[in-house]
């Protein structure tokens, strides 16, 4: 028997998929899974809680550490991938290390939109997509002693962290650029009613505005907005939303929209190449249609599908759609 070599970049939902995916086939290929984050696989719908001390780190992970050895996995975790090499089937990591594959799976995720604003790159200003994010915000609020904070985005994202921080304290203020809260899923007669809500546990909105300048030195000190009015703050965070993390593949011939294009197979228009989970564009049933889903679910059962398949199945995945977080 052929013993494959399957390479996963990324180790969120889809990368855990596949993991179990391959194995539903292929017990004996080897596995590597690339990750530039330091832990084991986490539930990053969690970090909100981790910041608002409602969970631990430990309590956010959704498969045990033995995970790995179990299932045969050399696990490189902390390290980038910093080029896929089609033609030769490598993966180049930061250390100049090169893993070969036989089969490719790009789960990568998805990657914080951040619009242009005038000194976005000051210190205090975070996203809010990953754990390192939420102990960098724990982090700053300690040393900085921060008491206010404004966050710029009223979707799932923003109001996440609003509530993590005002549970932390803080003074927090959302700014956003529609005329509602959770304008991309609610109508204006719910909206009203969530924003009624989160106003009684303290949360201040700004709706119709956006931020156009981040004040300050070296720290943020305050925002701008269009209006022209200014806030003060000793913390910022941007949530604006998410964007497939479609870098990886830059300079190879994978086809990209919006994501990684994708057929109901997973594979990309590359041999050996998949994708899956939030930086792949798959069958919206719904719209019938390609598209990118962005939830958890959808991650978790495109990666074990990949994984199937890579493993030699001929499985189709036709069942994703955004559903309520």
């Amino acid at each position: 028997m052929l013993i494959l070599d399957y390479v996963i970049i990324g180790n969120s939902a889809a990368g855990i998929g596949a993991v179990e995916g391959i194995r539903r086939v292929d017990r004996e290929g080897k596995i590597t899974i690339i990750s530039d984050e330091e832990y084991s696989a986490y539930s990053r719908p969690l970090i909100s809680y981790y910041l608002a001390d409602k969970v631990t780190q430990e309590e956010m992970k959704y498969r045990p550490d033995e995970f790995y050895n179990q299932n045969n996995v050399d696990a490189k975790l902390g390290i980038k991938v910093t080029e896929v090499n089609e033609d030769d089937k490598k993966v180049l990591l930061e250390d100049d290390e090169e893993v070969t594959y036989d089969k490719l799976l790009v789960a990568t995720g998805g990657a914080p939109f951040i619009p242009e604003m005038k000194g976005v790159n000051k210190e205090n200003i975070s996203n809010f997509i990953k754990l390192d994010d939420a102990k960098a915000i724990a982090s700053d609020i300690k040393e900085s002693e921060a008491e206010e904070v404004v966050i710029l985005g009223a979707g799932l994202i923003g109001l996440k962290a609003a509530e993590a921080l005002i549970k932390k304290g803080l003074k927090v203020t959302v700014v956003e650029l529609a005329d509602r809260v959770l304008s991309a899923i609610l109508d204006k007669e719910a909206a009203d009613l969530v924003q009624e809500h989160l106003e009684e546990a303290g949360i201040n909105f700004i709706l119709e505005d956006t931020i156009i300048e981040f004040l300050g030195d070296e720290k943020v000190t305050g925002v701008k907005l269009k209006s022209g009015q200014e806030l003060d703050c000793d913390l910022a965070v941007v949530a604006v939303g998410v964007k497939p993390n479609v870098s990886i593949v830059k300079g190879t011939n994978v086809e990209v929209n919006r994501g990684l294009v994708v057929n109901d197979k997973l594979e990309t228009n590359i041999d050996d190449i998949y994708a899956a989970g939030d930086v792949s564009e798959g069958y919206d049933m719904l719209h019938e249609m390609a598209g990118v889903i962005p939830i958890w679910p959808n991650a978790y059962n495109q990666g074990l599908v990949a994984g199937q398949n890579m493993a030699g199945s001929n499985e189709s995945y036709r069942e994703g759609f955004a559903r309520n977080a």
